[in-house]
Protein backbone atom coordinates (compact mmCIF):
# COMPACT_ATOMS: atom_id res chain seq x y z
CA UNK A 1 0.00 0.00 0.00
CA UNK A 2 2.77 2.23 0.72
CA UNK A 3 4.33 1.86 -2.52
CA UNK A 4 0.64 2.30 -4.41
CA UNK A 5 0.68 5.63 -2.10
CA UNK A 6 4.19 7.39 -3.17
CA UNK A 7 4.08 6.65 -7.09
CA UNK A 8 1.38 8.99 -8.08
CA UNK A 9 3.16 11.78 -6.07
CA UNK A 10 6.19 11.67 -8.00
CA UNK A 11 4.54 12.02 -10.92
CA UNK A 12 2.32 14.79 -10.07
CA UNK A 13 6.14 16.86 -9.18
CA UNK A 14 6.95 15.65 -13.36
CA UNK A 15 3.65 17.08 -14.67
CA UNK A 16 3.97 20.58 -12.61
CA UNK A 17 7.85 21.06 -13.34
CA UNK A 18 6.56 20.64 -17.31
CA UNK A 19 4.41 23.05 -16.56
CA UNK A 20 6.44 25.41 -14.95
CA UNK A 21 9.13 25.14 -17.91
CA UNK A 22 6.50 25.93 -20.73
CA UNK A 23 5.70 28.96 -18.85
CA UNK A 24 9.16 30.62 -18.74
CA UNK A 25 9.67 30.02 -22.47
CA UNK A 26 6.39 30.15 -24.39
CA UNK A 27 6.74 29.08 -27.47
CA UNK A 28 5.38 30.70 -30.83
CA UNK A 29 4.35 28.20 -33.72
CA UNK A 30 3.39 29.30 -37.37
CA UNK A 31 0.48 28.31 -38.72
CA UNK A 32 0.77 27.52 -42.78
CA UNK A 33 -0.92 30.63 -43.72
CA UNK A 34 1.91 32.89 -41.54
CA UNK A 35 4.77 34.29 -43.37
CA UNK A 36 7.33 36.09 -42.45
CA UNK A 37 7.13 40.11 -43.94
CA UNK A 38 8.76 41.24 -46.87
CA UNK A 39 10.69 44.32 -45.62
CA UNK A 40 10.83 46.55 -48.39
CA UNK A 41 14.02 48.83 -48.32
CA UNK A 42 12.87 52.22 -48.84
CA UNK A 43 10.29 51.46 -45.37
CA UNK A 44 14.15 51.39 -44.26
CA UNK A 45 14.95 54.95 -45.39
CA UNK A 46 13.88 58.19 -43.22
CA UNK A 47 11.32 59.74 -44.49
CA UNK A 48 13.39 62.85 -44.53
CA UNK A 49 15.43 61.34 -46.93
CA UNK A 50 13.47 58.92 -48.96
CA UNK A 51 13.54 61.38 -51.91
CA UNK A 52 16.74 61.86 -52.11
CA UNK A 53 17.67 61.16 -56.37
CA UNK A 54 20.97 59.25 -54.88
CA UNK A 55 18.73 56.54 -53.27
CA UNK A 56 16.34 55.57 -56.00
CA UNK A 57 19.62 53.24 -57.49
CA UNK A 58 19.29 51.01 -54.23
CA UNK A 59 16.84 48.92 -53.89
CA UNK A 60 18.38 46.35 -50.74
CA UNK A 61 20.43 46.76 -47.87
CA UNK A 62 23.71 44.93 -49.57
CA UNK A 63 23.63 47.77 -52.58
CA UNK A 64 23.57 50.26 -49.62
CA UNK A 65 26.34 49.02 -47.72
CA UNK A 66 28.47 48.31 -51.06
CA UNK A 67 27.90 51.56 -51.88
CA UNK A 68 28.65 53.05 -48.79
CA UNK A 69 31.85 51.22 -48.22
CA UNK A 70 33.40 52.56 -51.86
CA UNK A 71 32.77 55.93 -50.85
CA UNK A 72 34.63 55.65 -47.68
CA UNK A 73 37.38 54.16 -49.62
CA UNK A 74 37.82 57.18 -51.89
CA UNK A 75 37.81 59.31 -48.66
CA UNK A 76 40.79 60.84 -48.54
CA UNK A 77 42.11 59.94 -52.11
CA UNK A 78 43.37 63.04 -54.43
CA UNK A 79 40.30 64.13 -56.40
CA UNK A 80 39.62 66.72 -59.10
CA UNK A 81 36.32 68.58 -58.77
CA UNK A 82 34.89 69.56 -62.30
CA UNK A 83 34.12 72.91 -62.53
CA UNK A 84 30.27 73.88 -64.00
CA UNK A 85 29.21 76.00 -66.40
CA UNK A 86 29.28 79.11 -63.62
CA UNK A 87 33.40 78.11 -63.63
CA UNK A 88 35.54 81.01 -63.96
CA UNK A 89 39.18 81.02 -65.82
CA UNK A 90 40.89 81.01 -62.70
CA UNK A 91 39.02 77.95 -61.43
CA UNK A 92 39.79 75.96 -64.91
CA UNK A 93 43.26 77.45 -64.48
CA UNK A 94 43.48 75.49 -61.19
CA UNK A 95 42.53 72.33 -62.66
CA UNK A 96 44.76 72.21 -65.74
CA UNK A 97 47.31 72.56 -62.91
CA UNK A 98 46.54 69.84 -60.76
CA UNK A 99 46.20 67.63 -63.81
CA UNK A 100 49.92 68.53 -64.62
CA UNK A 101 49.72 71.66 -67.10
CA UNK A 102 53.30 73.73 -66.51
CA UNK A 103 52.47 77.14 -64.36
CA UNK A 104 54.77 79.00 -67.07
CA UNK A 105 54.34 78.55 -70.42
CA UNK A 106 58.42 78.63 -70.98
CA UNK A 107 58.33 75.37 -69.23
CA UNK A 108 57.00 73.59 -72.35
CA UNK A 109 59.90 71.54 -73.43
CA UNK A 110 60.11 69.46 -76.99
CA UNK A 111 61.85 66.60 -78.85
CA UNK A 112 62.07 67.68 -82.52
CA UNK A 113 65.29 65.70 -82.85
CA UNK A 114 66.24 66.92 -86.88
CA UNK A 115 63.17 68.93 -87.07
CA UNK A 116 64.16 72.68 -86.67
CA UNK A 117 61.42 75.02 -86.02
CA UNK A 118 61.01 78.87 -85.95
CA UNK A 119 61.80 79.96 -81.86
CA UNK A 120 59.23 82.97 -82.35
CA UNK A 121 56.83 80.79 -83.37
CA UNK A 122 57.18 78.17 -81.04
CA UNK A 123 57.08 80.94 -78.22
CA UNK A 124 53.70 82.18 -79.48
CA UNK A 125 52.39 78.31 -79.68
CA UNK A 126 53.49 77.90 -76.24
CA UNK A 127 51.66 80.73 -75.26
CA UNK A 128 48.14 79.25 -76.92
CA UNK A 129 48.78 76.03 -75.15
CA UNK A 130 49.25 77.18 -71.72
CA UNK A 131 46.17 80.06 -71.77
CA UNK A 132 44.15 76.45 -73.00
CA UNK A 133 45.58 74.37 -70.44
CA UNK A 134 47.36 71.87 -72.47
CA UNK A 135 49.09 69.32 -70.67
CA UNK A 136 52.81 68.95 -72.24
CA UNK A 137 52.12 65.53 -73.64
CA UNK A 138 49.33 67.41 -75.39
CA UNK A 139 51.16 70.48 -76.45
CA UNK A 140 54.36 68.31 -77.92
CA UNK A 141 51.63 65.85 -79.87
CA UNK A 142 50.11 69.14 -81.70
CA UNK A 143 53.74 70.72 -82.69
CA UNK A 144 55.05 67.95 -83.73
CA UNK A 145 51.46 67.08 -85.80
CA UNK A 146 51.60 70.73 -87.10
CA UNK A 147 55.60 70.39 -87.90
CA UNK A 148 55.48 67.35 -90.01
CA UNK A 149 52.33 68.97 -91.95
CA UNK A 150 54.21 72.05 -92.74
CA UNK A 151 57.20 69.98 -93.83
CA UNK A 152 55.24 67.82 -96.31
CA UNK A 153 53.56 71.03 -97.21
CA UNK A 154 56.87 72.78 -98.58
CA UNK A 155 58.10 69.30 -99.95
CA UNK A 156 54.56 69.30 -102.19
CA UNK A 157 55.20 72.70 -102.95
CA UNK A 158 58.63 72.45 -104.31
CA UNK A 159 57.37 69.53 -106.57
CA UNK A 160 54.87 71.73 -107.90
CA UNK A 161 57.09 74.70 -108.51
CA UNK A 162 59.98 72.20 -110.25
CA UNK A 163 57.30 70.79 -112.49
CA UNK A 164 55.68 74.08 -113.59
CA UNK A 165 59.32 75.73 -114.28
CA UNK A 166 60.02 72.81 -116.64
CA UNK A 167 56.73 73.33 -118.32
CA UNK A 168 57.89 77.02 -118.53
CA UNK A 169 60.57 76.86 -119.95
CA UNK A 170 59.57 74.85 -123.02
CA UNK A 171 56.82 76.56 -123.59
CA UNK A 172 59.02 80.03 -123.41
CA UNK A 173 61.40 77.77 -125.91
CA UNK A 174 58.57 77.32 -128.25
CA UNK A 175 57.56 80.80 -128.55
CA UNK A 176 60.64 83.04 -127.96
CA UNK A 177 62.71 80.88 -130.23
CA UNK A 178 66.33 82.16 -130.90
CA UNK A 179 65.66 84.98 -128.97
CA UNK A 180 64.67 82.71 -125.80
CA UNK A 181 67.59 83.33 -124.14
CA UNK A 182 67.92 87.16 -124.78
CA UNK A 183 63.97 87.57 -123.75
CA UNK A 184 64.22 85.67 -120.68
CA UNK A 185 67.14 87.34 -119.56
CA UNK A 186 66.14 90.76 -119.65
CA UNK A 187 62.38 89.34 -118.56
CA UNK A 188 64.30 88.34 -115.46
CA UNK A 189 66.48 91.15 -114.90
CA UNK A 190 63.81 93.91 -115.24
CA UNK A 191 61.41 91.84 -112.67
CA UNK A 192 64.27 90.97 -110.21
CA UNK A 193 65.06 95.29 -110.50
CA UNK A 194 61.12 96.09 -109.79
CA UNK A 195 60.06 93.24 -107.54
CA UNK A 196 62.86 92.08 -106.05
CA UNK A 197 64.52 88.20 -106.11
CA UNK A 198 63.30 87.46 -103.12
CA UNK A 199 59.69 88.17 -104.01
CA UNK A 200 59.34 86.45 -106.97
CA UNK A 201 60.92 83.26 -105.56
CA UNK A 202 59.05 82.69 -102.81
CA UNK A 203 55.95 83.99 -103.77
CA UNK A 204 53.42 81.16 -104.98
CA UNK A 205 51.00 81.76 -107.24
CA UNK A 206 47.27 79.40 -107.10
CA UNK A 207 48.88 77.10 -109.84
CA UNK A 208 51.66 76.22 -107.62
CA UNK A 209 54.18 78.06 -109.79
CA UNK A 210 56.38 80.95 -108.31
CA UNK A 211 55.70 84.50 -109.50
CA UNK A 212 58.94 84.40 -111.35
CA UNK A 213 58.25 81.24 -113.00
CA UNK A 214 54.63 82.12 -114.46
CA UNK A 215 54.36 82.04 -117.45
CA UNK A 216 52.57 85.22 -118.06
CA UNK A 217 54.88 86.88 -115.85
CA UNK A 218 58.11 86.34 -117.49
CA UNK A 219 56.24 87.15 -120.86
CA UNK A 220 54.95 90.64 -119.69
CA UNK A 221 57.97 91.67 -117.89
CA UNK A 222 59.16 90.42 -121.61
CA UNK A 223 57.37 92.81 -123.52
CA UNK A 224 58.26 95.31 -121.59
CA UNK A 225 61.31 95.05 -121.88
CA UNK A 226 61.41 95.34 -125.37
CA UNK A 227 60.08 99.18 -124.94
CA UNK A 228 62.90 99.67 -122.57
CA UNK A 229 65.07 98.30 -124.27
CA UNK A 230 67.73 100.94 -124.35
CA UNK A 231 67.23 101.10 -120.61
CA UNK A 232 70.64 100.44 -118.47
CA UNK A 233 68.36 98.01 -116.47
CA UNK A 234 67.24 95.94 -119.51
CA UNK A 235 71.11 95.99 -121.24
CA UNK A 236 72.97 94.64 -118.04
CA UNK A 237 76.63 93.88 -118.48
CA UNK A 238 75.62 94.20 -122.57
CA UNK A 239 75.91 90.61 -123.39
CA UNK A 240 74.74 90.65 -126.54
CA UNK A 241 71.89 88.00 -128.26
CA UNK A 242 71.98 87.32 -131.69
CA UNK A 243 68.99 87.34 -133.79
CA UNK A 244 67.24 84.70 -135.96
CA UNK A 245 68.49 86.69 -138.63
CA UNK A 246 72.01 87.10 -137.40
CA UNK A 247 71.94 83.53 -137.18
CA UNK A 248 71.20 82.63 -140.10
CA UNK A 249 73.67 84.88 -142.09
CA UNK A 250 76.34 83.16 -139.57
CA UNK A 251 75.33 79.97 -140.69
CA UNK A 252 75.35 80.97 -144.26
CA UNK A 253 78.66 82.32 -144.24
CA UNK A 254 80.28 79.30 -142.60
CA UNK A 255 78.53 76.88 -145.25
CA UNK A 256 79.53 78.86 -148.31
CA UNK A 257 81.02 76.85 -150.92
CA UNK A 258 84.75 76.18 -150.28
CA UNK A 259 84.51 76.79 -146.90
CA UNK A 260 86.16 74.21 -144.52
CA UNK A 261 82.48 73.48 -143.30
CA UNK A 262 83.08 71.22 -146.86
CA UNK A 263 86.66 70.07 -147.05
CA UNK A 264 86.94 67.26 -144.79
CA UNK A 265 90.54 67.54 -144.65
CA UNK A 266 90.67 70.94 -143.67
CA UNK A 267 91.85 72.02 -140.39
CA UNK A 268 89.13 73.60 -139.23
CA UNK A 269 86.37 71.30 -140.82
CA UNK A 270 85.26 69.70 -137.62
CA UNK A 271 84.96 73.60 -135.92
CA UNK A 272 82.96 74.31 -138.69
CA UNK A 273 80.54 71.60 -138.38
CA UNK A 274 80.27 72.46 -134.47
CA UNK A 275 79.61 75.83 -134.91
CA UNK A 276 76.69 75.57 -137.48
CA UNK A 277 75.12 72.95 -135.56
CA UNK A 278 75.33 75.05 -132.38
CA UNK A 279 73.43 77.68 -134.68
CA UNK A 280 70.91 75.63 -136.22
CA UNK A 281 70.01 74.68 -132.54
CA UNK A 282 69.58 77.75 -131.39
CA UNK A 283 67.67 78.92 -134.41
CA UNK A 284 65.49 76.01 -133.65
CA UNK A 285 65.28 76.57 -129.81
Amino acid sequence: MENQTTAPEVQSEQTEAVVQNNEATPQTVLTETEQPKEVNFKDLIPKSFREEKALDNFNNMEDFVKSYLHAQKLVGADKIPVPNKHATEEDWNEVFKRLGAPSDPNDYKYDFKDQEMDQGQVQEFNKTAHRLGLLPKQAEGLIKFYNEMNVNNAASQEEAAAQSQMNVEAELKKEFGPQYNKRLDQAKRLAVNSLGQDFLENTYLKDGSRLGDNLNVIKAFSDLADKLSEDPIIQGDGTSYMTAKDIEKEITELTQEGSAYWDKNHINHQKAVDEVLKLREMLNG
